[in-house]
């Protein structure tokens, strides 16, 4: 088993909601150093996902680790909700809502025209409260130290947008994107396209290039196979 985690392996990763990419990283290497024995050993992931987001991740042990950049190139599949009429500063639930708006306008024609709206490529401004880096520093921190930063636009590429259902003031999706989309970013644009506010209330990454999350297994559940290893 020491071997074949060293040579190299990729493990798709279905990770838990409020744990960070590191967290899923750090806990992996944990497992392999206290039930696999391995003393030393490289863990890196293809793409990270944020806290309140669920799903896939590639996650590359030993000599993989040099692939993660080809994993990391593959266009990516969410499924999630965006709630409209209201605005936070970190585009989702982590912080408070700041501002609301009207709905009572918005019809199913104009969310599925706004929808049909961001397909093909296009230029998109991430984040505050993103890993993007500023001279040096992430931008979350100067957001988290109530610093204006400029943000430069990155080209981004929307393969597929489907609304699949809408209730209410909220909109579900599936969206298929080239690497670099922030699905944080694409609620934000969705309201002022809308002229209203929107936020990202749920997200879920259910693909990677191939590579789907009904194929991945949890942290527990990888705990749990290294455990029947080493019994049998």
């Amino acid at each position: 088993m020491e071997q074949a985690y060293k040579s190299g392996k990729m493990i798709l990763v279905d990770k838990p909601l409020n744990w960070t990419s590191f967290d899923v990283v750090n806990y992996l290497r944990m497992e392999l150093r206290k039930k696999a024995n391995i003393k030393e050993i490289k863990v890196g992931h293809a793409g990270t996902l944020d806290p309140l987001a669920t799903g896939l991740m590639i996650v590359c042990t030993g000599k993989w680790t040099k692939r993660i950049n080809e994993f990391q190139d593959m266009d990516k599949e969410y499924i999630g909700q965006f709630t409209l009429g209201a605005t936070t500063p970190s585009f989702d639930v982590e912080t408070e809502i700041d501002a609301t708006y009207p709905v009572d306008y918005i019809t199913e024609d104009m969310i599925r025209q706004a929808a049909e709206s961001f397909m093909g490529p296009s230029e998109q401004v991430p984040p505050v409260f993103s890993a993007v880096k500023i001279k040096g520093k992430r931008a979350y921190e100067y957001a988290r130290e109530g610093k204006e930063v400029l943000i430069q636009p990155k080209s981004i590429i929307i393969l597929a947008f489907d609304i699949t259902l809408i209730e209410d003031n909220i909109v579900t999706f599936r969206i298929r994107c080239s690497k670099g989309t922030y699905i944080r970013s694409l609620a934000r644009d969705f309201g002022k396209q809308l002229g209203s506010g929107a936020y990202l209330s749920q997200l879920r990454r259910t693909a990677i290039g191939d590579f789907l999350v009904v194929n991945a297994i949890t942290p527990a559940e990888f705990s749990l196979e290294l455990t029947d290893h080493l019994t049998e």
